[in-house]
């Protein structure tokens, strides 16, 4: 062996031992910060950020982690703010009518916001897509194909196509449509109704709704088992998290976890349950093949919860002060911190 090949060896294999090749990268939307933090798992030190949005809440992946879906959690009036390009095969009178302001006495208008596609490599915004209704959380299928963001304020979910940057389908779940999920093959979705205790089931194969789950008051957070057999959902009013048996379309079990839950993520595999309480400020973990539940005191106000994949930890925001908590997902150790300028919302994992 030369001693190039010698020495080209030791320098991989100091890489590999760093983390470098193999941490998770976890983007960070930072609400009233107006971008998106970048932080490398393995050091939890901050690698980059994401400028230039307006009040990104929800967050989402495609799977090859080559793009960056949010969008603005902040509705304006048709009329203020930049009008976009018209779009082909509008006329110009149809356009501006769509984007004009409200005249006086008019009923009220759901407001205008949009959705962000981001490139990670270049940090630019790639396209921006106007749709109706403040962004709340958003979705990329597991095919990587469609991005979807809920409205809260519009009853629904908008359902963008990534090759084409447009929106080929609304669709109506329920009031006040909180969180979404997809089936591990992409052909599900699963969008929580805050405002009338359901869970909606959409076929992603034609958009629209198949049947609704009755689940509880005021379901918010949404995190799918890996075999897909189950959803768990907080209750926000109910303080609990509810298990849902998805080929039954019904609620199996509730575990007590707090007044005010909010984030709901699990283990790697799928054995460990995490909740945040913000009224109680606690982490709960859930063990689901015992039953058995551990907490942890974490104040003020925990808030969303994300497992890191393949490190074993946590990352939990503050709703109340600017900082992610790093928890160990075994010992519920509090193993560090994370100080940020905003507060931390749906937070989005890529290997």
């Amino acid at each position: 062996m030369s001693s190039l090949t010698r020495s080209i060896i030791f320098v991989l294999a100091v890489f590999i031992a760093s983390g470098a090749m193999a941490a998770p990268t976890v983007y960070i939307p930072l609400g009233s910060a107006n971008e998106i933090l970048i932080i490398n798992a393995a050091t939890e030190k901050k690698i980059g950020k994401i400028g230039g949005l307006v009040n990104p809440h929800g967050l989402a992946g495609t799977p090859d982690g080559k793009l960056l879906v949010t969008g603005s959690n902040q509705e304006r009036a048709p009329g203020q703010g930049k009008t976009p390009p018209k779009p082909k095969g509008m006329s110009e009178a149809e356009h501006l009518s769509h984007h004009k302001a409200p005249t006086a006495g008019a009923a009220q208008r759901v407001g205008l916001s949009h959705v962000d596609i981001i490139d990670t490599l270049s940090k630019k915004v790639l396209r921006r897509v106007e749709v109706k209704g403040a962004v709340h959380h958003n979705l990329v299928t597991a095919d990587g194909r469609y991005a979807i963001s809920t409205h809260t304020s519009a009853g629904g979910i908008s359902v963008i196509d990534l090759k084409t940057y447009k929106i080929i389908k609304t669709v109506a779940t329920g009031p006040a449509p909180n969180y979404a999920v997809s089936s591990g093959d992409g052909k599900w979705i699963y969008v929580s109704n805050a405002g009338n205790g359901t869970i909606s089931e959409i076929d992603a194969t034609v958009w629209i709704v198949t049947r609704n789950f009755i689940v509880g008051k005021a379901p918010e957070h949404l995190v799918m088992s890996p075999d897909g057999s189950k959803l768990y959902v907080n209750n926000v009013g109910e303080g609990t998290v509810a298990v849902i048996a998805v080929e039954k379309g019904k609620v199996i079990k509730t575990y007590s976890v707090g007044k005010r839950p909010h984030g709901v993520s699990l283990s790697d595999d799928g054995k460990t349950l995490f909740a945040t309480s913000k009224a109680e400020n606690t982490l709960v973990a859930i063990d689901l093949v015992t039953g058995k539940q551990r907490s942890i005191p974490l104040s003020p106000a925990p808030y969303h919860v994300t497992a890191i994949r393949g490190t074993g930890k946590l990352y939990v925001s503050s709703r109340k002060l600017p900082k992610i908590w790093v928890v160990d997902q075994k010992t519920l150790a509090i193993t560090g911190e994370i100080k940020t300028k905003g507060f931390g919302h749906q937070m989005v994992v890529v290997d």
